[in-house]
């Protein structure tokens, strides 16, 4: 097991913040020196724990207005069945987010689209044509109240698990 201290965490914390940050200039955020900071970057980096770096566009700019929870159920959970649906589902770029739930709905699905159309669209001719989905109900977002990409962080350190 790898331990993270408290560099680690700022370190993690900064890049979180903007991942455009310099090397120096997180070095001097956690103060460090540029090397060692650097080191301990790329050794995060070899352990997976920093998975890529992104860049987050505005929806609304682009013109996805129209933001969606889907619950989908299917008629059996069985593995052929889940693995056909999760398979299609990684396919379609409106999907956002996609999980596996306990309670009602088997998935929830997070789709961003322009209007409604698209969401019809979507529904009927993929959703739907999915092999095993027996039911979906939508529930339209009014408003993103909070949406952030950074996890809590622990700010004295944690031991990583790798389960």
């Amino acid at each position: 097991m790898k331990k993270l201290d408290r560099i680690d965490i700022g370190i993690l914390n900064r890049l979180q913040e903007d991942a455009t940050v310099t090397n120096a200039e997180l070095a001097r955020a956690v103060h460090l020196s540029p090397t060692p900071c650097f080191n301990r970057v790329k050794a995060m980096e070899e352990l997976g724990l920093i998975r890529q770096q992104v860049t987050l566009l505005d929806s609304d700019m682009l013109g996805l207005h129209v933001n969606v929870f889907i619950h989908v159920s299917l008629e059996k959970q069985v593995e052929g069945v889940l693995q056909h649906f999760e398979a299609t589902i990684a396919e379609r770029p409106e999907v956002m987010e996609c999980y596996l739930m306990t309670g009602d709905a088997d998935y929830l699905l997070r789709v961003l689209v322009p209007d409604i159309k698209a969401l019809e669209g979507f529904i009927l001719n993929h959703l739907t044509k999915t092999p095993g989905v027996s039911r979906i109900r939508s529930s339209f977002a009014l408003k993103q109240v909070r949406y952030k990409t950074a996890l809590p962080l622990p700010e004295g350190g944690l031991t990583l698990r790798r389960d």
